[in-house]
């Protein structure tokens, strides 16, 4: 399969894709560009009867640190509109994974942060390596999450503690004990085990592989996901139109010195 996108490679090898996101220099912050181009390459995916498994990667040295903050500071934000509009994409482009009729593997390293643990809990399974780090920080400097997948995944307690505290600093053995991830590898082989169990599945009958994952899915709207989902979204813009002296000041840093100085200074907080 040809591959003419600018910040994700997509490959095939017989009946699993894999779409790596290819933005390693960002950490593969998710930008506008990757969300249009993911969502390209999971239509043509999920229109093609010979893919049966889609795997998800990361290049270079982190699975994502999540959406891309600097971008972000430059979009028209004005509004409590402005931020429904881009919050709902933001959403729809993580679920589009839980969505998808073939199954999803996220196959996760480094940093798995804020939105890029969202795209890996969005995912059916999660295989990390050792190195994974992951956690939804956006609360230490003021902002909101965007699909509150957590509690779903773990429980009231586990989710509670990670999300409240921001933690950003999750093990792959934390992660697995939680419930957000199905399995450790050792260093290096997340893609490798993430590629076998997707074959493993490819083997299956296509349309029994995907009713299955669509009944299992819906066991879990009937018990109220999507809902929970959009009131997640409903807060996530209550916090983003809110005018707090920490947004504020992580805004102005941000404008004015720069993403790693934003970050210095949210983290400096907490030390």
């Amino acid at each position: 399969m040809s591959n003419s996108y600018e910040t994700i490679l997509l490959e095939r090898f017989g009946p699993v894709a894999v779409i790596t996101l290819n933005r390693p220099d960002k950490l593969n912050a998710i930008s506008t560009v990757m969300m249009a181009e993911v969502d390209d390459a999971l239509d043509q995916l999920e229109a093609d009867d010979d893919v049966r498994a889609i795997v998800l990667n990361g290049a270079g040295r982190a699975f994502s640190a999540g959406f891309d903050l600097k971008e972000g500071s430059t979009q028209k934000r004005e509004t409590a509109a402005d931020w429904r509009a881009i919050l709902q994409r933001d959403l729809d482009f993580i679920m589009r994974f839980w969505n998808s009729p073939l199954p999803t593997i996220a196959a996760v390293h480094g940093h798995c942060l804020a939105g890029g643990c969202e795209l890996a809990m969005s995912c059916d399974v999660t295989i990390a390596d050792v190195t994974a780090r992951m956690g939804e920080p956006e609360l230490r400097f003021g902002a909101g999450i965007v699909a509150l997948l957590m509690p779903w995944l773990s429980n009231p307690k586990k989710a509670k503690e990670a999300l409240l505290t921001g933690n950003d600093k999750i093990t792959a053995e934390e992660a697995h004990a939680m419930g957000l991830i199905n399995k450790i590898v050792p260093e290096g082989e997340h893609l490798t085990a993430a590629l076998e169990m997707a074959r493993t599945m490819a083997v299956m009958d296509r349309d029994a592989l995907q009713l299955t994952k669509q009944a299992i899915n819906r066991a879990y709207e009937t018990m109220g996901l999507k809902d929970a989902l959009q009131i997640g979204l409903d807060t996530d813009v209550q916090i983003e139109t809110m005018v707090t002296p920490e947004r504020q000041e992580f805004g102005r840093i941000l404008r004015e010195e720069g993403l790693q100085a934003a970050l210095v200074w949210r983290e400096s907080r907490f030390s």
